[in-house]
């Protein structure tokens, strides 16, 4: 199934909606599909498991909310099936409502009125089933009437703007598109001139992920079309087979990234994301802007300095410690490479990226450090050398304070639990 509208921009405005409100917000398609959910949206809600009333009876609640909002200019406050509280406002696309974002369910009415209203006179739970339906109304939020009024307004407003983006977005698309497609098309008819079929273009490759670090997007754009046209070259027409090796990319990309400066945390969460988006892609032209959209929200992420007093010097610092990570650097040095004093310097670095620069160093050698532990044969006083460390137990502490775990434990972890020389 191919989405017609701006899924990432559908997620962060659930994203934004729950983390304001701590109210469940959920994406879904105009068949009750969840797309993407964030918080305790219907999809995680078991109070009717718990019931024992089925789980499809909510989904027809949801697809009715979408239909009376579409038929109430854009908003609707309904409820589900168990009496909880939800309201929806519907996605648009080039034929109409293609998704929908609801909010719910949650409590508008008291609590000891809604178990003896809603469960017991009218739902009629039986009575061995009320500790769990209890137990899990608990967790339930509670909204005023007032206030779910004006959050649905809210909704609304945001999808709204959701909305009129996405239009532009597809006008822009299709310009987009033509261009890649133009490109790819002139790449592979170049290779239909050469009499044996080339090889995989690592070098290509390696070039597109280096582009990617130095947020390049030009000319990052112009080697991935290039892979594109090899790609859907060598696979023949199998379609399938073209996803698999663009998802590989995907991979390669969301790496690059996170050694350029991409925060890891963020990075590979959105990274997922992305991967669940794959399996609904079902043409060339989908797949091809689809992957140049996550390049460029990967670069974004790299040096995400919108607005930074000091973007230049951040960047260059971020390079260079990228760079040479297993020196000893130290903070008078990096200052002095960007001419600045020691202390205005760790002052300013702090404030546009949000740790120290000892913490950020250091976070960037146990990232390296993490590839290293996953080759057995060598030892760990030898890695804490590689990526800057001076010994070994502190190469130990830092690894903990930063995953959690020690580096031996990693090491068996991500080995399988066979043990390692120390």
């Amino acid at each position: 199934m191919q989405l017609d509208f701006d899924l990432r921009l559908a997620r962060e405005c659930a994203n934004a909606f729950c983390g304001a409100t701590g109210l469940g917000c959920t994406v879904s398609d105009t068949q009750g599909r969840v797309l993407y959910e964030r918080g305790p949206g219907c999809a995680s809600c078991r109070i009717c498991t718990a019931a024992g009333r089925p789980q499809e009876d909510c989904a027809r609640a949801h697809i009715y909310g979408m239909t009376e909002a579409e038929r109430f200019g854009g908003k609707y406050i309904y409820f589900c099936p168990m009496g909880l509280t939800c309201f929806v406002s519907p996605i648009l696309g080039s034929q109409g409502s293609e998704a929908k974002i609801t909010v719910g369910p949650f409590l508008m009415v008291d609590r000891q009125d809604y178990i003896a209203c809603d469960l017991q006179t009218q739902l009629r739970i039986p009575e061995e089933r009320m500790p769990a339906v209890l137990a899990l109304l608990e967790q339930m939020p509670y909204v005023s009437p007032e206030r779910v009024t004006c959050m649905s307004t809210l909704v609304f407003m945001a999808v709204g703007f959701l909305n009129n983006v996405s239009a532009s977005s597809r006008m822009l698309d299709t310009q987009t598109s033509d261009a890649i497609q133009s490109q790819i098309t002139t790449y592979i008819q170049q290779l239909k001139g050469i009499e044996a079929p080339p090889p995989y273009p690592f070098d290509t490759e390696r070039a597109l992920l280096r582009a990617v670090a130095q947020s390049d997007k030009a000319e990052a754009q112009r080697l991935l079309n290039e892979l594109f046209g090899y790609i859907f070259f060598s696979a023949g027409g199998d379609f399938e087979q073209a996803k698999s090796r663009v998802y590989e990319l995907l991979v390669l990309i969301c790496r690059s990234a996170v050694e350029a400066g991409a925060d890891p945390e963020q990075t590979l969460r959105l990274s997922h994301q992305y991967r669940q988006d794959l399996p609904r892609l079902a043409d060339v032209d989908a797949l091809c802007l689809w992957l140049t959209r996550v390049m460029n929200s990967f670069m974004d992420r790299i040096f995400n300095f919108t607005g930074v007093k000091h973007a230049n010097i951040i960047h260059q610092s971020i390079q260079y410690l990228n760079a040479n990570y297993a020196r000893h650097i130290t903070l008078d040095e990096m200052a002095q490479r960007v001419y600045l004093s020691p202390a205005y310097f760790s002052r300013m670095f702090k404030q546009e990226t949000g740790c120290t620069f000892s913490a950020y160093l250091n976070r960037v050698r146990i990232e390296r450090s993490k590839a290293l532990l996953l080759h057995r044969s060598i030892r760990l006083t030898d890695i804490a050398l590689l990526v800057g460390f001076e010994d070994q137990s502190y190469f130990t502490k830092v690894f903990k304070k930063v995953t959690g775990m020690t580096p031996l434990q990693f090491r068996e972890t991500k080995g399988g639990g066979l043990k390692a020389r120390p």
